[in-house]
């Protein structure tokens, strides 16, 4: 009788979400001092009124000093890149938003992870001071795309010089590398103690950073995070967990992330000496398509609609795998993408319609 093969580690990964779809370019929720700030507008949101820590779009514009409308487009971009699928914010109806509110601590993560810069594509940009006149930020493809006309845009395969999904998951585990001390100390608990000590972390404030990481592969279910930390491990939610010093969480979480970006690194080297991977990137493999590829599905990872030039296309539900749509380098077109769909992302697009279904973000 064979012994059934040793389960394989969970990795960690950083959420695409909050970094791809959550980002409002709004000045005023970019702080340059972001602990010291976010800890003082987080201990001012606990103190307004609220229910079980959650608060609406009146308080959070009168805290961070910006429009009711932005309040509550902040509120509803938390709710489309939000964790759990569960999470009242997530399912409530848009007049019921308000009474339901979004969670203080949610929002305290939200509000740091705005300070991010998206990965620019390799070979930088050259005009940004050109764009900022029309857009409220530089883009990843200032200048690189600007450069070249339609047609070279479309002759050329220009997505090799764009960042691959592991480049971009490397630069935000990068950013999170660098950044999540500060936002564990957002979550922590004050306890009689001294430095780092004084600092604890319960389990259900441990949960929030599921916000930013998650253990395991996409498609698959996900367990809470917590039930992946050897110190929250099969703890009862009837009984919750002691809370631990921040300072081990934060040690186990930097563990975890300098593994991954190992792993990223190996599978880098592994490419560029021809290697074959076990688990292949879905972004890195698609830059070997023709450039007049015109969609590509796969179970993981997003579609691809790409190349279309001056012609009508259509592409239906049924032809689409999963709800993520990249269209990249259309030009003179009219596209119809007519699925629902949890996000799209259009770049690289010149003098071209392009025809959404039910969309949750763009």
């Amino acid at each position: 009788m064979t012994e059934p093969p040793p389960e394989q580690p969970l990795r960690l990964h950083p959420r695409r979400e909050p970094f791809e779809h959550g980002l409002i370019p709004l000045q005023k929720l970019i702080f340059t001092d972001a602990t010291q700030t976010l800890t003082s507008i987080r201990d001012k949101l606990l103190q307004s009124p609220n229910t079980h820590n959650r608060i609406n779009s009146a308080i959070v514009a009168e805290t961070l000093q910006i429009a009711p409308d932005h309040a509550r487009l902040v509120i509803d971009t938390i709710a489309s890149v939000l964790y759990s699928d569960s999470d009242p914010l997530v399912v409530a109806k848009p007049d019921e938003v308000d009474a339901v509110g979004v969670n203080v601590y949610d929002l305290v993560i939200f509000l740091y992870v705005q300070s991010y810069k998206r990965l620019l594509v390799k070979g930088g940009h050259k005009d940004s001071a050109a764009v900022a006149d029309v857009w409220p930020s530089t883009s990843a493809f200032d200048g690189f795309l600007s450069a070249l006309t339609p047609l070279q845009l479309v002759r050329s395969n220009s997505r090799r010089s764009m960042p691959s999904q592991s480049d971009e998951e490397a630069h935000q585990l990068s950013y999170l590398q660098k950044h999540i001390g500060n936002i564990i100390s957002l979550l922590a608990d004050s306890v009689e103690g001294e430095g780092e000590e004084s600092l604890v972390i319960t389990m259900e404030k441990f949960e929030h950073l599921a916000f930013l990481i998650y253990f395991g592969e996409k498609g698959l279910e996900k367990t809470p995070l917590s039930q992946n930390a050897p110190f929250f491990a099969n703890s009862d939610s009837s009984m919750p967990a002691v809370p631990v010093p921040a300072s081990q969480v934060h040690d186990w979480i930097l563990q975890n992330i300098s593994n991954a970006l190992d792993r990223i690194s190996e599978r880098a080297a592994a490419k560029e000496n021809g290697q074959s991977q076990t688990s292949p990137d879905q972004d890195v493999l698609m830059t070997d398509v023709s450039p007049n590829f015109k969609a590509s599905t796969s179970g993981k990872g997003p579609s691809f609609i790409e190349g279309i030039s001056k012609q009508s296309y259509v592409k239906q539900a049924h032809e689409l795998k999963g709800s993520f749509v990249k269209v990249v380098n259309c030009h003179e077109s009219v596209i119809y993408v007519l699925a629902p769909l949890k996000y799209a992302t259009l770049y690289g697009c010149s003098d071209a319609t392009i025809v959404l279904g039910a969309v949750g973000k763009v």
